[in-house]
């Protein structure tokens, strides 16, 4: 079974996690971690699991996490790291809608800002894949447990 055959059959949502800083990685990265809206390390986005989505993942693979996320994990990710909209969801003339998350009737940024883990993200650290006991790449299930730890 392939990668995105394995995807397409998963729940709806998926959490994405920076977990190693952008020096040292190349402009089309960064554009791509910048279009994800994961810009500093340890700050997380909640995208749907389309296809383009989770081939932006694989781009990016040796700096982020990524595993699929409950919708209770999700509420509570959204109840105690959301930041609220300061501003209108739509400028002056009604043209253009800015990206926020609507929870509860209010209306919240696309990212959070996390904690670095309790107990690490892995026992091999960083930069090594969570197949092999490392931080990085598809963790599957495994997400909520590390949101948890993190919020």
């Amino acid at each position: 079974m392939t990668e995105q055959n394995k995807f397409s059959k998963s729940p709806a949502k998926l959490a994405v996690v920076l977990v190693r800083g952008m020096v040292s990685m190349t402009k089309s990265m960064k554009d791509t971690l910048e279009m994800l809206k994961l810009t500093h390390k340890n700050r997380c986005v909640v995208v749907n699991n389309t296809p383009p989505m989770v081939g932006m993942m694989a781009k990016v693979k040796d700096f982020v996490t990524w595993g699929e996320i409950s919708e209770e994990t999700y509420r509570e990710l959204v109840e105690k790291r959301g930041i609220k909209y300061p501003g209108e969801t739509t400028d002056s003339k009604k043209k253009y809608s800015y990206k926020t998350i609507e929870f509860k009737g209010r209306n919240y940024l696309p990212y959070f800002k996390l904690n670095p883990p309790l107990k690490g993200f892995g026992r091999k650290g960083i930069k090594v894949a969570f197949r092999a006991g490392g931080g990085l790449g598809y963790r599957a299930d495994k997400m909520d447990d590390l949101i948890r730890r993190m919020v």
